[in-house]
């Protein structure tokens, strides 16, 4: 009897975890964790899962900024311009003899500048924001090329107190994907629990609704853009701080595996829904395919497709269930 009383509940477990989009991942990743095992040798090594958390970690502290737009129904087409943008302007401002930490400050409120002027744009002009941030992607894009003049900046003089936080070590552990665990782990509490973040979550739900309610839905939409922009910048600076260099090419492409990682991790496309957690487990689970399939020796043109087939797949789902609802 009590045999059967712990199968049912470690069944109706199951059954729970599998109703949530984290749970789901999770086991996902378990599965794949356990394949690739006996697959390669080299999967399960610390230098792999090293190599793996450092691929993602700059990348996942955009896209905790990029979930939350998500949820109040926005997209941001330029974080990965605007990563490049901190860079390039922090690198500039400390090549001609500012302070590091306050190059570093500057280059994120550079960025921060533009996703006020991009919240702008939706909040008062009245323009979407798929239109506005595409519009900004080049701008900034182009930006980046007139302060390199299309050179890299060589950035070896840094002072170590400040590559330490690209390159530095605690403990064994690289610092880089501490700050994005940071990142991570106090976005997730936030919107679970802070009141400001859950006027995101209503807002998009149904932003009518949220007028009656007396929430500001422009301060609101106005408020996460910059947010989603600051947080670019800041990866824009980690990531500077770790290669030593600010090319103005950095990022190309970056936007829409965070989107697609958000997008996996549940936040829906039409707002209202998702999560930190979701997400960080996506762009997780983006990076050890990728991982898988190099070790496994797919062609890197199969390797693109694969990805884009994940994508589709957690959009069609996506689709489907707020369809269905």
């Amino acid at each position: 009897m009590s045999s059967a009383r712990q199968t049912v509940s470690a069944t109706s477990l199951l059954m729970q975890v599998l109703k949530m989009r984290e749970g789901v991942l999770f086991l996902v990743l378990v599965v794949v964790f356990v394949g690739m095992s006996f697959s390669s040798q080299y999967f399960l090594t610390w230098g792999n899962m090293r190599a793996i958390a450092l691929s993602f970690s700059t990348e996942g502290i955009v896209v905790v900024g990029m979930t939350i737009l998500i949820i109040v129904g926005g997209i941001d087409l330029s974080v990965g311009a605007l990563m490049c943008l901190a860079m390039v302007v922090a690198g500039k401002l400390f090549l001609i003899g500012m302070n590091p930490w306050l190059a570093a400050i500057l280059g994120v409120g550079a960025t921060s500048l533009a996703g006020f002027v991009m919240g702008l744009f939706v909040t008062r002009v009245g323009l979407g924001f798929f239109i506005t941030s595409l519009a900004f992607l080049g701008l900034v894009r182009g930006l980046c090329f007139i302060i390199t003049q299309g050179t890299p900046l060589s950035l070896f003089s840094l002072p170590p107190e400040f590559a330490f936080i690209g390159q530095g070590n605690v403990f064994g552990f690289p610092v880089v994907i501490l700050i994005f665990l940071v990142v991570a782990v106090v976005g997730d509490i936030l919107l679970r629990n802070a009141t400001v973040f859950r006027k995101v979550i209503y807002v998009g739900s149904n932003e009518n609704a949220a007028n009656y309610s007396g929430i500001n839905v422009r301060r609101v939409r106005l408020w996460t853009t910059v947010l989603c922009a600051a947080l670019a910048g800041f990866a824009g600076i980690v990531f500077m701080a770790r290669l030593g260099v600010a090319t103005p090419t950095f990022g190309i492409g970056s936007e829409l595996n965070i989107i697609a990682a958000a997008v996996i991790g549940g936040a829906s496309l039409t707002g209202g829904k998702g999560s930190v957690l979701g997400a960080i487990l996506g762009i997780a689970l983006l990076s050890v395919v990728t991982s898988s399939m190099i070790l496994l020796d797919i062609s890197i043109f199969w390797q693109e497709m694969i990805r884009s087939l994940i994508l589709l797949a957690a959009v069609s789902v996506d689709h489907m269930v707020n369809k269905h609802r």
